[in-house]
């Protein structure tokens, strides 16, 4: 037994400094010294041997199992001594290295000419007013004097959640809502975003921003409409931009009318950009309908008011010659860094 325990040490000595990681020493351990392992199982037969030799060998068995624990423990910090460099080698940073260069977001165009037209507005003393994207078919359509057969109405047009619900399809809504909490004098813009159901194509989107104004105090006229609104453009465009007004009609106001303003490109004399006309149509606006009034328990008898709405992308696009709408939603960074 005694050559069996001599046999098992010198084994076990050579595997222990052949080791290189770890876990490899754990194993070792197991096998030679664990409950089940070969020293272990070896002392298991000391009693089979004569009393006489039961002391030699025991004394032997400890021996080599001292020495093996401590081959292990020795053996174990070195290992994790390299273990530890190579560590810190594979980990090293190199200060001296150029830091990695992180690309900075830039304001969407939409947001940035939207933050621009409020601050015109705000600086003329109107105040913004927000209100719900999805919307009740009396304030999207019934306060703003639009009746039950208006085309407005049709599905075709506008996104129902039921007969009663729907997506806002302008943000007039929001100024039927101030009306209602608040007495004249009001003086706001409401900006957001407004839902109609229409096919995506280079000029027309189903989800897009309007921004609408509103005016309604005593002795408002058709000057003050025009007035405001030509400031709003030379704040916008420059001091030399041009507009002119066009009669329309629009079931909340009257009267109606659109506004153009002089082609940037030719300046009236007709291009590919205006199609020829020499203006560029970007807003609709008249003064308020009495019955709008009345639905808002206004008196029109005492207060009067003008009203007005422009698409933000028209804007927009004008404003930078962009001729494709689906660009200001499909997130290209490249066209995005422009701005």
């Amino acid at each position: 037994m005694k050559e069996q325990i001599n046999e098992i040490r010198e084994t076990a000595v050579k595997q222990i400094n052949s080791c290189q990681k770890t876990n490899e020493l754990t194993n070792l351990k197991v096998e030679y010294l664990g409950k089940k392992g070969k020293l272990s199982l070896l002392l298991k037969q000391m009693g089979k041997l004569p009393p006489e030799e039961r002391k030699t060998v025991g004394q032997l068995a400890n021996k080599v199992r001292n020495e093996l624990e401590q081959n292990l423990e020795q053996k174990m910090a070195q290992i994790k001594l390299i273990e530890q460099e190579n560590k810190m080698k594979s980990e090293k940073i190199d200060v001296t290295l150029p830091g990695q260069k992180f690309q900075i977001g830039n304001i969407h165009p939409l947001s940035k000419v939207m933050k621009e037209i409020n601050d015109i507005f705000i600086g003329m003393g109107f105040s913004i007013a927000e209100g719900p994207e999805i919307e009740t078919d009396y304030y999207n359509f019934e306060a703003l004097n639009i009746p039950k057969d208006h085309p407005a109405r049709d599905t075709q047009d506008t996104f129902y959640i039921n007969d009663n619900i729907l997506l806002r399809t302008q943000t007039s809504p929001v100024q039927i809502r101030v009306m209602e909490k608040q007495k004249p004098p009001i003086r706001i813009i409401s900006p957001g975003r407004v839902y109609r159901s229409d096919s995506v194509d280079a000029t027309h989107s189903p989800v897009f921003h309007q921004i609408e104004g509103l005016v309604v105090d005593k002795n408002i006229t058709m000057s003050d409409l025009k007035g405001t609104l030509e400031l709003f453009v030379k704040k916008l465009y420059g001091e030399d931009s041009n507009v002119k007004f066009r009669p329309h009609h629009f079931p909340f106001t009257e009267p109606s009318a659109e506004m153009d303003v002089m082609c940037f490109s030719c300046k009236g004399k007709g291009c590919s950009l205006c199609k020829g006309e020499g203006w560029i149509e970007i807003l609709g606006c008249g003064m308020v309908h009495p019955k709008v009034l009345k639905e808002c328990n206004i008196d029109p008898e005492i207060y009067s008011g003008f009203a007005f709405g422009l698409g933000l992308e028209r804007i927009v696009m004008r404003r930078y010659n962009i001729d494709d709408l689906r660009l200001f939603f499909e997130n290209d960074m490249r066209f995005l860094s422009q701005f």
